[in-house]
């Protein structure tokens, strides 16, 4: 359950996606395209994750990485609700210490207010917030970005409530069912898995991404429940968060730097400057973060150039122009580079893809 009232989008809670994160997702998803016959270990190496790399604790991934898999691994496997069964498939130990945490809350609701806390720190693709309402205990799960992929959009959505509803019933009842869930989403052909898993109504076409939990469940007492350890773990996870919070605001804010100067880019030096840095500490500061400027960049691009071709009216002229690519031969070899494939088959598979989801 990752993810008290709605938070600040700080370090936290927000999610940049040139910020790193753990790869739970992206482990539990390999295991279970096995269950297809689908072998993502060439598409993980692709992307700079090999079998070593992926086994380390300390392992954080690019949000961008971690889309990319996603992406493959749904047209691999045929399923367009993957994320069904890849939330299925979690469990809280995988976690680490904030799903020990979890464990030793005091009530449910102290343990999704936990994993809402402490979401940057567990692999979250999603941004959560929950909150008491008349209805009963509401967690919401919103993308972070409008303009994300629809099938990496339907994913992580469908992965977020499933692995919530999975993850209660195996630390506190197999009984529990939400009380209902909607999924900003349209409705799909066939909607018998999500009855089955969740026990509940489900509504698709909603505004936003939400699941009401019965007031009863909680205030449910953890079965595991320890205040002491509870409360020394989280004092751990409060020492972690504290040391990504610099490392992921600097992304941040160069982020949305670069994004604000296309079809510019700022010269380097000059973001050491508005850093008050040298620019050894800047590059320093970026190699801690596991990133370097030219890949921030590149990152920001990649984005602006996705989201320019859902526009029909531009000419891959103009999304060269405004993504800041010299020409088009420069912006078909950097989409070459991303995706495999020309910008224009990229945007009419886009389009297709739109179409699939109904985004």
């Amino acid at each position: 359950m990752s993810h008290s009232p709605a938070p600040e989008r700080s370090p936290g809670t927000s999610r940049s996606t040139s910020a790193t994160i753990s790869p739970n997702i992206l482990r539990y998803l390999a295991l279970v395209a096995d269950e297809y016959d689908v072998d993502l270990r060439p598409l993980l190496n692709e992307v700079g994750l090999d079998e070593t790399v992926m086994r380390s604790a300390a392992l954080r991934v690019s949000y961008r990485q971690g889309s990319a898999v996603i992406r493959r691994a749904v047209e691999l496997t045929g399923d367009a609700h993957l994320g069904l069964r890849v939330g299925a498939a979690q469990h809280l130990t995988a976690w680490g210490l904030l799903g020990f945490a979890q464990m030793a809350a005091d009530t449910l609701r102290d343990a999704i207010e936990a994993g809402v806390r402490f979401q940057n720190l567990s692999g979250a693709m999603v941004v959560w917030s929950a909150e008491e309402e008349a209805a009963g205990y509401v967690v919401r799960a919103e993308l972070p970005d409008p303009a994300l992929d629809p099938a990496v959009a339907v994913f992580l959505a469908e992965e977020a409530f499933a692995s919530v509803v999975c993850l209660t019933r195996l630390s506190s009842g197999d009984e529990f069912a939400p009380q209902s869930v909607e999924f900003a989403l349209h409705t799909p052909r066939d909607t018998r898995s999500f009855e089955e898993l969740f026990r509940c109504p489900v509504r698709f076409g909603a505004v936003q991404n939400r699941m009401v939990f019965p007031a009863a469940w909680a205030r449910r007492t953890m079965p595991g429940r320890d205040p002491v350890t509870f409360a020394a773990v989280m004092a751990l996870l409060d020492e972690q968060l504290t040391s990504r919070r610099d490392q992921q605001e600097l992304l941040e804010v160069l982020e949305v730097s670069i994004a604000q100067s296309l079809p510019d880019v700022p010269p380097f030096v000059e973001q050491a400057r508005r850093h008050s840095s040298s620019e050894r500490t800047l590059r320093r500061r970026l190699a801690e973060s596991g990133t370097t400027y030219e890949a921030v960049v590149d990152g920001v691009r990649r984005e602006r150039v996705e989201q320019l071709l859902r526009r029909p009216e531009l000419t891959l002229r103009d999304v060269a122009r405004q993504a800041g690519f010299s020409d088009g031969r420069a912006l078909r070899r950097a989409v070459q580079r991303w995706h495999g494939v020309a910008p224009a088959r990229l945007r009419g598979e886009t389009t297709e893809q739109a179409g699939r989801a109904g985004i």
